[in-house]
């Protein structure tokens, strides 16, 4: 997960994981780009085969270099003359092309984000991606994920789930796009700052203020908190000055909602007044949660002045 600062890596109960690596001969790996999560809080997450791809991968990257020689450092994984590269959003144009010619060369990459599974909200795509293209085997390590084990906390739906990853900072691209996946017919998971989950939360309640939110925040380290409410008391709870930590907000999925046609014909007749047919279309759609395509032809039978009796 890309975060906003580093994670707090910690050990059960608080203390440090005791070395279990540190004794494992390091086996040779087959070549190929090893995408490992790691943890997102408590060190002994961590897999046993996270440890070993770790101590035998004949190069390292990661989106935080003191954040894997840290972790490394717990579990007693030695570096054994490999340095740790660093794979960022503010370099990782510059580095990826090193990268994949060492993997063209036969090499063993393991790769991890900040904390918890690569591929999810952190720069790790354009580097899978290419590495794909030229030929070499990726190869999922997996673990800890925030969104996850956000879901399993919630006690919300999962046998459908959407990870829409982080709302625009914005303030009218987060509205757009809150409505937009608000109007999804799946429990609904968003990364979010926590400064700004007051404000998040804020729009929920003009889009549904009944829809059942959880706030999960700090997941699996020392002040670990799940809150539960509707988006309107969410929102009265939460300091003006937002939360501390990692946060995670899981969304109950909407309620179903019954309208007649007149209700959408003058919602789209209103959005017409300031939009084009196709945007108006688009928008009233994806603030209803209904499909597009049939509102769609609605707004143009009321273009076309056919339907305005119905």
């Amino acid at each position: 997960m890309a975060r906003q600062a580093g994670p707090e890596i910690r050990g059960s109960g608080g203390d440090e994981a005791a070395p279990i690596s540190a004794r494992i001969e390091a086996p040779r790996l087959e070549p190929g780009l090893y995408l490992v999560a790691t943890p997102i809080g408590a060190a002994r997450d961590i897999t046993l085969r996270a440890l070993d791809i770790l101590n035998a991968a004949e190069m390292l990257a990661a989106e935080d270099t003191r954040t894997l020689r840290h972790l490394m450092d717990i579990h007693g994984i030695p570096l054994r003359g490999r340095r740790i590269v660093a794979y960022h959003d503010h370099n990782a144009d510059r580095q990826r092309p090193m990268l994949i010619e060492a993997l063209k060369g036969g090499a063993s990459v393991a790769y991890t984000s900040d904390a918890g599974t690569p591929m999810v909200a952190d720069p790790g795509f354009k580097l899978s991606r290419d590495a794909a293209e030229a030929g070499a085997r990726l190869h999922a390590v997996p673990g800890p994920s925030a969104a996850l084990a956000a879901l399993t906390v919630a006690g919300l739906p999962s046998d459908r789930f959407l990870f829409a990853g982080f709302p625009p900072s914005a303030d009218g691209a987060r509205d757009s796009w809150l409505r937009q996946w608000a109007s999804v017919d799946a429990t609904l998971l968003l990364y979010e700052s926590p400064r700004r989950v007051r404000e998040t939360l804020g729009k929920l309640c003009e889009i549904e203020p009944n829809r059942i939110i959880v706030i999960c925040r700090e997941l699996t380290k020392k002040f670990e908190e799940v809150i539960r409410g509707t988006a309107q008391e969410l929102a009265e709870r939460v300091p003006e000055d937002g939360l501390k930590g990692e946060v995670v907000l899981v969304l109950d999925r909407p309620a179903p909602v019954v309208l007649e046609d007149g209700d959408i014909r003058e919602e789209l007749r209103q959005a017409m007044t300031r939009m084009s047919v196709k945007d108006a279309a688009r928008d009233v759609a994806a603030r209803l949660g209904l499909p597009r395509r049939d509102v769609y032809q609605l707004a143009l039978g009321l273009a076309s002045g056919a339907g305005e009796g119905d």
